[in-house]
């Protein structure tokens, strides 16, 4: 049987809304997330979908600039594909990482359609049907309704307990790095109480000193910690960590590529890898790291950074397949309010997401939908990641010495995001 071959790419810039905006160490997501979603022609029909951070002219010009690249390329050379793209000897000019993830989502896409099978058993197969997840809690700002709001301790103990109650989540993840940190220890704290025997995760997002680090490390280490996400910055700073605090140190920021990981193996200062589909580079790449960890004995969990259903979907596929996946995996999924593809969004079963069963990724567009958010697009534009619209005259630093005030509410006259 004749192999397919990509004749065109094309890519779309969607705006999909939160619940609420999303507070983070660098900023927000200002109530929406901005993605630019993939579509792989070949000319056999079939049409492979991919995902991206970010959208706009410069985002869809990228994605569009690889056709001269891969215009009748065979989507099942995933090697010659990496260098076709990457050309890792000619990486000190030429970062294509993401882009890469997002093609290579659609080749694996296209595989599986063409050959029957969802993506997962181009992996090696399942050992799971259902990949388990953590509720993601974020300090947030208020909707134009004005609702949604997690500022205080309160706030953050009644959103952890609904999203427990409405989705089954029995690990809980605060993104902070947002207030100071003896707030949001206490919140953290207060949170961790709550829901009982479950376990938590702290992620400041490498904001906070060494010695900051290790304060709060010591201050939490009673509790049931899955591990301590980033609390600084810097492998060396991570290490230093590590010889002081008794709790696993994680990291999506500083371990996100093989020289990193090998770095980390001759001298340790992470424990648990987080693999994102993105940022490695693909799924394959984060199952090759997997099995890096694995002979070495690092632990590993799913990394989410900002996924509508097509990337959440790769996520699923490589949950599914990863034997030493001993952590329930991260998503912001359920901030949001809707979905690109067909059905809308997935839902949470207890917990865990079911792996799609459909040929290939296992999901469609909806056209509809598609259309409408790529309007919204047009209509909000983008919004930088490293500001909150609510304080016009912060930016993020490392360490961070500049904490917002949980005690002063957004301004009536600030600037809402949308």
């Amino acid at each position: 049987m004749k192999p397919p071959r990509i004749t065109d790419i094309r890519a779309t810039s969607v705006s999909v809304p939160l619940l609420a905006p999303l507070r983070h160490a660098n900023g927000a997501h200002w109530g929406r997330f901005v993605r630019t979603i993939v579509e792989v022609h070949t000319d056999v029909g079939l049409v492979g979908l991919g995902e991206m951070g970010g959208g706009g002219e410069s985002a869809e010009a990228s994605i569009r600039g690889l056709t001269r690249y891969l215009q009748g390329h065979n989507p099942m050379e995933l090697e010659a594909l990496r260098f076709k793209i990457c050309n890792p000897t000619a990486s000190l000019y030429n970062n294509r990482t993401q882009l890469h993830a997002a093609i290579e989502f659609a080749c694996l896409d296209i595989m599986g359609q063409f050959l029957g099978v969802p993506v997962c058993d181009l992996l090696g197969g399942q050992v799971r049907d259902t990949v388990p997840f953590a509720s993601y809690l974020f300090f947030r700002h208020p909707n134009t309704q004005g609702q949604g709001e997690v500022r205080t301790v309160e706030q953050l103990v009644d959103e952890a307990l609904a999203v427990k109650a409405k989705h089954g989540f029995s690990t809980h993840k605060l993104k902070g790095g947002v207030f100071h940190p003896d707030f949001e220890l206490e919140a953290f704290r207060a949170m961790a109480k709550a829901v009982g025997s479950d376990s938590v995760r702290y992620d400041p997002n490498s904001v906070l000193s060494v010695e900051q680090a290790i304060r709060f490390g010591h201050a939490i280490e009673d509790l049931n910690n899955d591990y301590f996400e980033d609390p600084t910055w810097g492998l060396n700073g991570m290490r230093r960590v590590r010889e002081k605090v008794n709790i696993p140190l994680s990291t999506n920021t500083v371990v996100i590529n093989f020289e990193q990981l090998a770095t980390n193996v001759r001298d340790p200062a992470v424990d648990v890898i987080l693999l994102d589909t993105t940022f490695w580079g693909g799924i394959r790449p984060c199952i090759k790291a997997a099995g890096v960890c694995e002979t070495f004995q690092l632990g590993i969990a799913v990394h989410s950074s900002g996924e509508l259903g097509i990337q959440l979907a790769t996520m699923l596929h490589m949950g599914a397949v990863l034997p030493n996946l001993a952590f329930k995996a991260d998503a912001h999924y359920h901030h949001l309010a809707d979905d690109i593809i067909e059905g809308g969004l997935m839902p949470y079963v207890k917990g865990a997401i079911a792996v799609p069963t459909a040929p290939g990724l296992g999901v469609k567009l909806d056209r509809d939908r598609v259309a409408h958010y790529a309007e919204e697009f047009k209509r909000l534009g983008g919004y930088p990641y490293d500001r909150d619209p609510d304080r016009d005259d912060w930016y993020a630093l490392v360490p961070n010495e500049n904490w917002a005030d949980p005690a002063k509410p957004a301004s009536a006259g600030a600037s809402r995001p949308s």
